[in-house]
């Protein structure tokens, strides 16, 4: 009997038996496709019954799946943008502290008024170079540090690796995962979503 015609979900006899650490808990069911098609007009099956914690995987991108998923638009612009505002507030400032001001209370560390040429103390027009370049370098930081927290990353270790079915993910099949931690999710509900979908299998992902 295969597991698409059991009543409920049991664990799947294809989990990597190479990994040493025993399964403890449910964290996902997971379905798996054969065709882009199939897959797409699941996960909008999923979404409309009022799903939000879960994910498409497949070989290649598929094309309009972020919008059948209900992917929203991402963070990381504004996380650039407010990292590169603070590089140029932070270059002006430096800049026109240390050449344009003298605070003779703070010492050494109340600035100096550099004179070159005749030129105004706080000419911004000649610190242009500095604040483009640290507004560069902080959205940079930004984008990159930005990128690796919205991902969750690095990530050295996920459940859907110790399944052998998943591993075909990168070759020739098509997966829906949904989490366990879904305010929608109840097992026999779920099961019987996916089931509705016309899945090749279903699986309980463990960890």
């Amino acid at each position: 009997m295969s597991i698409l015609e059991q009543p409920s979900l049991t664990r799947d006899p294809s989990l990597d038996a190479s990994v040493d650490i025993e399964p403890t808990e449910t964290v996902a069911v997971m379905a798996e496709y054969e065709t882009v098609q199939d897959v797409v007009d699941a996960a909008d099956t999923v979404r409309r019954a009022g799903y939000t914690r879960f994910d498409v995987h497949s070989p290649f991108p598929i094309h309009g799946v972020d919008g059948v998923v209900g992917i929203r638009m991402t963070k990381l612009p504004w996380i650039v943008l407010c990292c590169g505002l603070t590089g140029l507030a932070t270059a002006a400032f430096i800049t026109h502290y240390a050449n344009g001001f003298e605070i003779p209370f703070l010492g050494q560390f109340g600035g100096y008024k550099y004179l070159i040429s005749g030129k105004p103390y706080l000419s911004t027009a000649a610190f242009i170079p500095v604040m483009f370049e640290l507004t560069i370098l902080f959205s940079a930081f930004g984008a990159v540090f930005g990128m690796l927290l919205l991902n969750g990353l690095p990530m050295h270790y996920n459940p859907l690796l110790r399944s052998h079915r998943f591993k075909r993910v990168t070759d020739d099949r098509f997966f829906i995962v949904i989490e366990t931690g879904d305010a929608k999710y109840d097992e026999v509900q779920t099961t019987q979503l996916l089931r509705s979908t016309k899945p090749v299998a279903l699986e309980r992902v463990e960890d």
